[in-house]
């Protein structure tokens, strides 16, 4: 699964890149969503197969204070990728006349710039978090990468604030982006139904459809594991745990390309024409 993650992933990066047909705003920001996919699953499945392969299951504090933030991070950064196509779609169909003065180049750097800021000072202060404890006890997680929950249960200090926080961070940011997300798509369903062209209709529903698909995968999973770890951790079975987070940074990278590939016609059209290009080229 982790190979073919990368695989169409890059693939789908690819695509976009070398098509100028498809150097707009909503492939720009499906590149983007391609590009975490790619660096969430890295900072995950690599390790998780040599515990499983090669039985390295040694980690360093740091090393396991880096991925849990880079996991949280790009976690963080992959929900507000979202919210921006869920925008892009908003302006697309309510407003498509200033479709091209709104999402400008400008426009989309400043998105990208907010995105990668708000995932940094959101997730920054956890390791701070996780370093002021106190750890006495087993130093074994009973998981496949370092979440921070994870970690802070090996401590035998309080962590009531790492809780907290983490449920804060999850609900401010996360919590706050399927909320925004959902407003959206409330705002587009009404002006697809008073569209007058079925085939207008229908092409909107089809991209939307792609995108709630998406959103789905990566949301159900993600969010049952946050909760779960913080709430449910003495009702819940450990190996549903590890499921699930495994879930949620494998499953959607694998599938999102397959998705948009299947369900996108301009993208199909793309992986084509770069297909026949490289054979031409190799000739």
């Amino acid at each position: 699964m982790y190979v073919a993650a990368l695989a169409g992933n890059s693939i789908l990066i690819c695509v976009i890149l070398s098509q100028p047909s498809l150097h707009e705003p909503m492939y720009i920001f499906l590149s983007m969503l391609a590009s975490t996919d790619v660096l969430l699953s890295t900072s995950t499945m690599p390790k998780a197969l040599a515990n499983f392969w090669l039985s390295s299951t040694h980690i360093s504090f740091d090393g396991c204070l880096t991925q849990m933030f880079f996991i949280h991070f790009l976690f963080v950064a992959e929900s507000a990728v979202l919210l921006a196509m869920a925008f892009d779609r908003y302006v697309a169909i309510c407003s498509p006349l200033r479709y091209a003065t709104i999402l400008t180049s400008t426009a989309i750097g400043k998105i990208v710039a907010a995105t990668l800021a708000r995932s940094f000072i959101i997730m920054f202060p956890s390791i701070f978090l996780l370093k002021r404890l106190h750890y006495c006890r087993v130093n074994i997680i009973a998981h496949t990468f370092c979440e921070h929950m994870g970690i802070a249960r090996l401590s035998c200090s309080d962590i009531s604030i790492n809780i907290w926080y983490g449920l804060a961070a999850a609900l401010l940011s996360t919590g706050l982006d399927i909320i925004l997300i959902a407003v959206s798509y409330v705002h587009i369903l009404q002006a697809l139904f008073h569209l007058s062209s079925q085939d207008a209709q229908s092409k909107a529903l089809s991209t939307c459809g792609s995108h709630i698909c998406v959103i789905l995968l990566f949301y159900i999973p993600a969010l049952f594991s946050v909760f779960a770890y913080r709430f449910g951790g003495r009702h819940i079975p450990r190996y549903v745990h590890i499921l699930l987070a495994n879930l949620y940074v494998v499953i959607p990278p694998m599938l999102n390309p397959v998705i948009y590939g299947v369900r996108t016609k301009q993208i199909l059209e793309g992986a084509k024409q770069m297909f026949s290009n490289l054979v031409k080229e190799s000739k």
